[in-house]
């Protein structure tokens, strides 16, 4: 990592996740806990910016004169990593079945194709995306 202060907020982000965590006992292999948290952290780091990198890519694709304000850009960009949060706490599979049904359109016979799995196994990622959603608008079900 190149910028010393990113490097510096992940070591910190690491500590405050070590901290917050729901069980007291001490992990059995701290060095290792440690740095399984950190590469956690960094690779949401990096798909973050990747995020970033494809929204701005995409934006320049656009005429200039149709460009949302700097303000409008960054609150999008905020919305972008937000749903990238949510939809990070889905399997791999269950997130490409989302997206590929929100933002592609495509049916649960051609997702089912492309992940290699069931019509009914697309529709419980596809329940699990949407459930995922709910939580993020509303909070947990009662």
């Amino acid at each position: 990592m190149a910028c010393p202060s990113r490097a510096e907020d992940l070591s910190q982000d690491t500590f405050m996740r070590l901290l917050g965590r729901d069980e007291l006992r001490a992990p059995r292999e701290p060095r290792a806990f440690l740095v399984a948290i950190a590469k956690g952290l960094l690779f949401d780091y990096f798909r973050r910016a990747a995020l970033e990198q494809a929204y701005l890519a995409e934006l320049m694709l656009v005429p200039e004169s149709e460009h949302p304000s700097a303000e409008e850009q960054q609150l999008i960009l905020e919305d972008l990593k937000a749903i990238d949060r949510l939809l990070g706490k889905l399997s791999s599979k269950a997130r490409a079945a989302f997206l590929y049904n929100r933002l592609d359109g495509l049916g649960h016979a051609e997702i089912a194709q492309r992940l290699g799995v069931s019509v009914p196994r697309v529709r419980q990622y596809l329940a699990q995306g949407i459930r995922q959603c709910y939580i993020a608008l509303y909070g947990e079900p009662l």
